[in-house]
């Protein structure tokens, strides 16, 4: 969307609907994406994908062709008014894309980026209705793929009501006990 590619224009406008991108569009993007090898060897991390069960199974498709795996999946739960506060909240840099929030993450100087003091905005899918929207359809998809990844002992459930700070410190515990069983299943 940041290069204003013809995809980009179509991104952005299901996007700004509210809607989800199609699994047609997402497995494209992923197949030419996890043909870098270099996600092999350092590991990489998906964030809001996959989101239907359908997407799951093509991940796990594209996965297989490349010979690689996902270890986990983090199920992030939080409520609808802590999403929307957190959401609503969000502003974005419109010249370097730094993102703040008006409580959590308030700039310096209202509506100016800290960074590069480019002008800050709320994107248009920030708004309560559009998140309600998006929530709706998430739920909606996304419980079939908790489900998935749960059959396969690959689900792990955090708390992301909790502030900022300590919901990092949980995941960097999750992130650092998993690096630690890894470098012990390659000792053996």
């Amino acid at each position: 969307m940041k290069k204003e590619t013809k995809l980009g224009g179509q991104l952005k406008k299901i996007v700004q609907e509210g809607k989800l991108v199609s699994d047609d569009i997402v497995t494209e993007l992923l197949k030419k994406r996890f043909k870098d090898r270099k996600l092999s060897e350092q590991g990489f991390m998906l964030d809001g994908y996959p989101r239907t069960k359908t997407q799951a199974e093509i991940l796990d498709g594209i996965l297989k062709n490349t010979k690689q795996s996902i270890d986990f999946v983090l199920n992030m739960e939080a409520s609808l008014p802590v999403i929307i506060q957190r959401l609503g909240g969000r502003r974005v840099c419109r010249k370097c894309g730094a993102v703040f929030h008006v409580q959590n993450k308030p700039p310096q100087k209202e509506g100016v980026c800290d960074v590069c003091g480019g002008e800050l905005y709320q994107r248009p899918d920030d708004n309560e209705a559009t998140i309600k929207t998006r929530m709706e359809v998430y739920t909606k998809n996304t419980n079939p793929v908790v489900d998935y990844y749960k059959k396969q002992k690959k689900l792990l459930n955090v708390d992301a009501n909790q502030e900022s700070i300590l919901l990092r410190d949980e995941l960097i515990k999750v992130f650092d006990e998993h690096e630690k069983n890894n470098k012990n299943k390659v000792k053996r």
